[in-house]
């Protein structure tokens, strides 16, 4: 079955005319970045170039997809919008409220009882609005995009940050907030800055232990967590072409890991492969039709210095297997750097779990390549030493895997399959023994490694590799191991040693499912009744955001000052919590819980000014709120960087934050605390952060001229008496600030359908 095949091919007829449009006005040749961005534009064709990370832009997305801890809060709000049905074809996948515990059927057992009100909300809201629903066990949101959604050259916002996986079949796609996927759904433009534009030159060709996942761990080591942050980053050449469609997945899925807003490559003899092994062979055959406006044009690659703002080149031959953190998926040790690393750093050397999957790696490639170790320790007779957890992407893979023998072996080798789910990669873990904190190393094939992120303990030192790699220091059991050069004991008391793993790109005999775990809508919901029962703990109907009363910010209380690294994980925890995200005012009882208090280093412990008390973060925001005190949040660098979870906005919102001033943003998270009304500032000298007081309080002024590109003022009183006038800037344009004005942007939507 080819998903929406007649939207694909009406995008293809038009492609070609759009693009060739861009190219006679801005009389350049293109990327495929604005190939892709120009044919999408809201105004159609081409009427002037766009200046790269300024100008804000309008596009109409192909779609949108969603999974099922933030579908609840998009369709919430969706709910209020007024419409019968979704204006563009769209998807909710129910991968992440699963967690892994003892094994796949069990666990996905006890996620259907325990999880039944949300699956019973997100399917009616489906049927209900004409979106297509995935089911509990069906996979991992990206993964089940790239087997039956992605197609190169189209546009798809999701609200997850690795909706960016899409881009190894070709495609832009990007993650966003709820309230982004809200106007998509709506019918309206989507608004984006248009990006700058990073070119990375791949030549050579990937051998030996190197695969996929280590292209994109050596370019988090050279851009950081922050470096793309407002850019696209298009890989090209030769060595591209090379690596299987689902491993530019892989690449473009931690893309999210550097903050670029996405990732993509070129159309290629690769991707037509997957296409067709993906059972949408009509898809490739128009594909290869107009295959060269499905790429970069020629003369962009030939001068990648001419045509792009950043360029970097890796030579695929020479790289040399990675292995990223802890704690931050930027600290990049080659595997030949790696045991001195350990020791240097004392990181425990035993290595007590290893995890493959998640959304990252979960391909058949991967699982074959990982199958391909685990076999050598069965036929070498190894113990394995270390735990051994796999997670499949998608219930096709699953089934495809277990027919070719891989489960099997998998479970030979005394690892355990848990479900077709995000699972231990977002903190759905049932760990035993993680409640006693004690310092551990894991290594997974994973994106992300924040501290507590996949087990809730703090001292476990996660570290970020491929899957091979992965399942080679899982049987060594050993950080300071080096299979390339190592040797490991078997049962015999006999020196052994590892192979270069193998794998296949597709499986020989093709993909195979009984049942995907698809359920279309039904074609007329409109007799279909949503229920939110008033008493859930799960589920809360939303209530519309206080509009901006006209007025100056008026003493507002510092609430925490966060020092250092605040993610989404930081001001809005997933694993345990994932149970509250449709419920807003439950799920606020978490806000800011994980950051660190500039002032006394501890986490969730601030001051509250009205009594000079410490208590939990949420507790001291509950108490402003209750006496009508409104208050304001100072974060540091790249602050809200990782997932695209709007919750780290509206908690805030909802807890009384009116403005939240920061160093620096992450992409997502910035445009998530606009569209919910909170003020999103930045600190015109990055200094001034170290002139804020734990009892201050402030006032923004300027409010009532807010105009574009023009910085406002923040007054700091200080508890002496004495004050600092700074300036703080912000990026807001003409419909942003409306969004301000009217409480948020749903605010303003209904207000215009109103109207």
């Amino acid at each position: 079955m080819i998903f929406d095949k007649d939207m694909v091919l009406s995008i293809y007829n038009g492609l070609t005319k759009k693009v060739d449009s861009a190219k006679k006005t801005i009389n350049k040749p293109l990327t495929l970045t604005e190939k892709i961005l120009y044919s999408h534009l809201e105004t159609g064709f081409v009427k002037e170039e766009y200046e790269r990370g300024k100008s804000y832009v309008n596009f109409n997305p192909d779609r949108v997809a969603m999974q099922d801890a933030t579908a609840q809060m998009a369709l919430l709000q969706f709910m209020q919008a007024g419409k019968q049905k979704v204006a563009v074809p769209s998807t909710v996948h129910c991968d992440h409220l699963i967690q892994a515990k003892t094994g796949a059927t069990e666990d996905l057992k006890e996620a259907e009882t325990q999880n039944n009100e949300v699956y019973d909300f997100l399917k009616s809201v489906s049927n209900k609005y004409g979106i297509g629903f995935w089911k509990p066990g069906a996979g991992i949101i990206h993964q089940v995009v790239l087997e039956n959604y992605a197609f190169p050259g189209g546009m798809m916002i999701g609200t997850d940050s690795h909706t960016v996986n899409a881009g190894g079949l070709g495609m832009i796609a990007i993650g966003v907030g709820g309230a982004d996927a809200v106007d998509v759904m709506v019918g309206m433009p989507w608004e984006l800055k248009f990006p700058k534009l990073i070119g990375i030159k791949l030549t050579g060709k990937l051998n030996g232990w190197a695969s996929a996942k280590d292209v994109i761990l050596k370019v988090a080591g050279i851009l950081t967590v922050k470096g793309g942050t407002g850019c696209i980053v298009e890989y090209f050449g030769e060595g591209a072409e090379n690596i299987s469609c689902t491993g530019k997945g892989t690449i473009c899925n931690m893309g999210a890991e550097i903050g670029a807003t996405t990732s993509i490559f070129g159309y290629d003899k690769k991707m037509s492969e997957y296409l067709k092994g993906t059972e949408r062979e009509e898809i490739a055959i128009e594909a290869d039709k107009i295959a060269e406006y499905l790429t970069g044009d020629k003369e962009v690659y030939e001068n990648p210095e001419l045509h792009f703002d950043q360029v970097i080149e890796i030579n695929l031959s020479e790289l040399e297997p990675h292995i990223n953190g802890p704690f931050t998926p930027d600290k990049a040790w080659k595997l030949s750097e790696f045991a001195k690393a350990v020791k240097e750093n004392n990181y425990p050397e035993k290595m007590e779990v290893g995890l493959i999957g998640s959304c990252t790696n979960s391909s058949y490639e991967d699982m074959t390549r990982a199958a391909s170790l685990a076999k050598q320790a069965i036929d070498k007779n190894i113990e394995v030493k270390g735990q051994y957890i796999v997670t499949p992407g998608s219930e096709q893979v699953r089934y495809t895997i277990e027919r070719d023998g891989l489960i099997d072996i998998f479970d030979k080798m005394g690892g355990i399959v848990v479900a077709n789910a995000c699972g231990p990669c977002i903190g759905q873990w049932a760990r035993e023994g993680a409640e006693k904190q004690k310092p551990n190393s894991i290594m997974t094939s994973f994106n992300r490694n924040f501290v507590k992120r996949n087990d809730g303990n703090p001292n476990t030192y996660a570290f970020v590799a491929s899957p091979e790699i992965v399942t080679a220091f899982s049987i060594a059991g050993d950080l300071t191991f080096n299979p390339i050069n190592d040797y490991l004991t078997d049962k015999n008391g006999e020196k052994v040693k590892l192979k270069e793993p193998q794998g296949l790109e597709l499986p020989i005999k093709g993909f195979a499912v009984e049942d995907n775990g698809y359920v279309a809508p039904i074609k007329d919901g409109s007799k279909i009744e949503v229920v939110v029962k008033n008493d859930s703990e799960r589920l809360q109907l939303l209530k519309p955001f206080d509009k901006w009363d006209g007025n100056d910010y008026k003493d507002l209380k510092l609430l925490i000052k966060a020092k250092g690294k605040c993610t989404t994980d930081h001001i809005s925890m997933a694993g345990p919590w994932l149970r509250f995200r449709g419920h807003l005012d439950n799920i606020s009882n978490n806000m800011l819980i994980g950051a660190i208090n500039y002032f006394n280093e501890k986490q969730n412990s601030v001051k509250n000014q009205t009594n000079g008390e410490f208590a939990a973060v949420p507790d001291v925001a509950r108490a402003y709120k209750s006496a009508k005190i409104s208050s304001l949040v100072i974060g540091d660098e790249n602050y809200g960087e990782g997932s695209s979870r709007e919750h780290a906005a509206m908690e805030p919102r909802h807890l009384g934050v009116k403005v939240v001033v920061v160093r620096s943003f992450a992409r997502i998270h910035e445009t998530n605390l606009k569209k919910q009304g909170i003020l999103a500032l930045t600190f015109s000298k990055k200094e001034d952060y170290g002139k804020i007081q734990e009892n201050d309080s402030f006032d923004i002024e300027g409010l009532t001229d807010f105009s574009e590109n023009m910085p406002l003022k923040m007054i700091i009183n200080h508890s002496d008496g004495t004050k600092d006038t700074i300036v703080v800037n912000h990026s807001y344009n003409k419909n942003q600030i409306e969004w301000f004005k009217n409480g948020s942007a749903l605010n303003l939507i209904k207000k215009r359908n109103k109207n």
